[in-house]
């Protein structure tokens, strides 16, 4: 769906055409326009980046504007505001096509994409320029938000063969670790006496749901590289969990689920949750267990309660 939104190369003249009557507008209503313009769905509409702040029309309007500002197309008298200029009207009535092909002749638009300032390191400016130049159908946030999502892609991959590299008691270890860091089993003293081997075959630990140990959640851990865990290994820990009067479950796998499992578990009475490889690699990631941070970019906009006479 991403790919029928235009990109903001694509949106330049429209954000200009919904200023061409030389009416300053409020940001939001160019917004508003250049979505009525294009016929945009709910569906369009509502999609958002990878970071879910933020939609990606409203993120490639924002930076067809910015760009088109930049090159001095569209002026804004105020934050929040923008206005065509004499330069905007005039690239409209060229008739040529407006993209950053048509931006470049424009030194100062050069300067925004080449960030060629003496106080810039040059370290900065090579990354700046190679972001913004990589891939001209995406946003520097999209291709931000892009590169995130393949750091954290690759990361998933070395978590899991570092898992598979370990013993099977790092693994229970690991999925203690994970479950106290999501907020279960108390204390880390508690959840370690709670996940001994119960030897009841098919649970392998037992940890506290919450602080206070109102209820007990049952974890079955299964190592496997490529075997998927199929229904037959999910009814012996449903039968395992009967055998406790337990009512919550969760397996845990470094592999994967068939369909029969996964439909298997919609189909009881009991809550058991089904956590495949993938899964635990981004839990792990986002909950901090077995990776440290690295580097942080932090993206910054401007406070609009400072900036303001009121």
């Amino acid at each position: 769906m991403v790919e029928q939104i235009p990109t903001y190369e694509q949106m330049m003249p429209v954000v200009l055409s919904v200023l061409a009557d030389g009416q300053t507008k409020p940001l939001k209503q160019v917004y508003t326009d250049v979505s009525a313009n294009y016929g945009f769905t709910d569906a369009q509409l509502g999609l958002t980046l990878p970071s879910g702040k933020q939609t990606y029309v409203r993120s490639r309007v924002g930076w067809a504007k910015t760009y088109l500002v930049k090159a001095g197309l569209i002026h804004q008298p105020k934050r929040g505001l923008c206005e065509i200029t004499d330069k905007g009207q005039e690239a409209l009535a060229s008739g040529q096509l407006i993209n950053n092909d048509y931006l470049a002749q424009f030194d100062a638009f050069n300067d925004f994409r080449n960030n060629n300032h003496d106080s810039v390191s040059p370290t900065l400016r090579a990354n700046t320029e190679a972001v913004l130049h990589s891939d001209d159908s995406q946003t520097p946030t999209e291709l931000m938000a892009k590169a995130f999502s393949a750091l954290n892609s690759t990361l998933a991959d070395e978590l899991l063969e570092q898992i598979h590299n370990l013993s099977p008691k790092f693994f229970e270890q690991l999925v203690v670790d994970l479950m106290l860091a999501m907020g279960y089993g108390g204390s880390q003293r508690d959840a370690g006496q709670a996940t001994q081997y119960s030897n009841d075959g098919g649970i392998d630990g037992i940890i506290k749901e919450d602080k206070l140990g109102l209820d007990s959640i049952y974890l079955q851990a299964k190592r496997y590289r490529d075997n998927t865990v199929g229904r037959p290994d999910i009814q012996a820990f449903a039968g395992a969990l009967d055998m406790h009067r337990a009512r919550k479950g969760v397996f845990i796998t470094t592999s994967s689920f068939s369909k029969d499992a996964r439909d298997f578990v919609t189909m009881i009475e009991k809550r058991i949750v089904l956590i495949d490889g993938r899964e635990l690699a981004a839990l792990l990631i986002e909950h901090n267990v077995g990776v440290s941070t690295r580097e942080i970019y932090a993206v910054k906009a401007i406070d609009s309660d400072y900036f303001s006479d009121e």
